[in-house]
């Protein structure tokens, strides 16, 4: 099995409603998206995937969506608030953790038809949250 990763780095904000913690409060990280990708054959070029290929999919798609962008529940009452002074708000059906936003990521690829199998995200330098197909 051959595998490959790409890195990715972006910056959101989010907050985590119901949280006990000082996550239920307007925050924001400076992330970092680790992509795995395998493959039992390379292409014709030897290669899993071309890292320009993935590394170009994925940073427009964060940068339309996630990049510089607030993440919000569905359900936060402070959602209207922000969509209605024009703010760039990023709704999610679940509460914006890590988790889950590792799973959009993942989602995304997936979607492109690339052979994604794991994505992490580094909220911070030593937290990490990890989402692949079980």
């Amino acid at each position: 099995m051959y595998s490959v990763t790409k890195e990715i780095h972006f910056c959101y904000g989010h907050r985590l409603l119901h949280h006990p913690g000082k996550c239920r409060h307007l925050h924001g990280h400076n992330a970092r998206a680790v992509i795995r990708l395998e493959s039992e054959t390379l292409d014709g070029l030897g290669m899993v995937v071309d890292f320009a290929d993935i590394g170009d999919y994925v940073k427009g798609w964060l940068n339309a969506e996630l990049d510089h962008n607030m993440l919000l529940w569905e359900k936060d009452p402070v959602l209207p608030l922000l969509q209605q002074a024009g703010e760039r708000v990023h709704v999610t059906a679940e509460n914006p953790t890590a988790e889950h936003i590792a799973r959009l990521i993942f989602e995304h690829v997936e979607r492109g038809g690339f052979p994604v199998v794991e994505v992490a995200v580094f909220e911070t330098a030593s937290g990490c949250a990890t989402y692949r197909r079980g």
